[in-house]
C-alpha cells in the first residue's frame, strides 16, 4: 500500500483535503526494522511520532531484573507521541519490535506545525492519549492490588479489546506471545503463567495454538473477569 493512500485512511487524517495529504506524505520517513530491534530506548531524546505500516511493536520499561511490557502496538496503530506533546521531550520507556516492522515516522517540527494547522488532529491525538492513560491507570492496579491469575485473566481481556477477532464460536487473540511475554505484561513469573493458562484450558475457558490464545468459552470467561 502507497504512503499517501495510507495516511488516507489513517484515523488521524481522514479530515484531511487531498491537497494537505500530498503535502504531509513526503514528510513521513519511511523505515524499516528487523524482529527485536530496538526503535528508541527509555530516557533518550525524542523528536519523532510512529505510525506502524506493518508489524508489531511492545513499549516496556526495564526495572534492571526483567522488562515490564506496558502495550503492544500492530499494524494501524502510532506510538512515541509522549515526548512529542510534552516539554522535555525524552522517552518514558523504550519501543522494541517484536517481528519485523515497517514504520512510518514523523519529525517533531512537522508534527508541531501539523498539530496547529489542524487542529482536528490534535483532538484525536489528545483522546487517544487519554483513553491509553485510562488503560494504564487500570494495569496499574491490577498489578498492585490484584493476585497473580486475576491479573493474567484482566490481561487477556485488554487484549480481547486491542486484538480480539470473533470466530464462530468465541474469540481468538490475533498475536502470538510465549508465556515470557505473558508474564512480562502481568508481573508475574512464566511458570506461573503456564500453570494458570494450563487450568484455564481444564476449564475449557481458553484453547492455546501456535503461542495464540483463543477465547473458546466466552461466556465463562467474562464471568472469570468478573470475579
Amino acid at each position: 500500500m502507497k504512503k499517501a493512500h495510507f495516511l488516507r485512511n489513517f484515523p488521524f487524517f481522514q479530515d484531511l483535503e487531498k491537497e494537505d495529504l500530498d503535502k504531509l506524505s513526503p514528510l513521513f520517513l519511511t523505515r524499516t526494522y528487523e524482529k527485536d530491534t530496538d526503535v528508541f530506548r527509555e530516557g533518550e531524546a525524542g523528536d519523532e511520532l510512529y505510525i506502524i505500516h506493518s508489524g508489531i511493536v511492545k513499549i516496556y520499561r526495564d526495572d534492571e531484573v526483567r522488562d515490564i511490557i506496558l502495550a503492544i502496538f500492530r499494524d494501524d496503530d502510532f506510538f512515541g507521541e509522549m515526548a512529542l506533546l510534552g516539554n522535555e521531550q525524552v522517552r518514558s520507556a523504550s519501543a522494541k519490535t517484536m517481528e519485523k516492522t515497517v514504520l512510518y515516522v514523523l519529525k517533531r517540527k512537522d508534527f508541531v506545525s501539523l498539530v496547529h494547522d489542524t487542529p482536528k488532529i490534535s483532538l484525536r491525538i489528545l483522546e487517544t492519549a487519554l483513553d491509553r492513560l485510562r488503560k494504564t491507570n487500570e494495569m496499574i492496579t491490577d498489578l498492585t492490588m490484584r493476585d497473580a491469575r486475576t491479573r493474567i485473566i484482566k490481561m487477556m481481556h485488554r487484549l480481547i479489546e486491542k486484538h480480539g477477532v470473533s470466530q464462530k464460536s468465541g474469540v481468538l487473540i490475533d498475536l502470538k506471545l510465549t508465556h515470557q511475554q505473558i508474564a512480562d505484561m502481568t508481573g508475574t513469573v512464566r511458570e506461573t503463567v503456564t500453570k494458570v493458562l494450563l487450568d484455564l484450558q481444564n476449564q475449557q475457558a481458553i484453547e492455546v495454538k501456535k503461542k495464540k490464545i483463543y477465547i473458546c468459552n466466552l461466556a465463562e470467561f467474562e464471568r472469570l473477569v468478573e470475579t
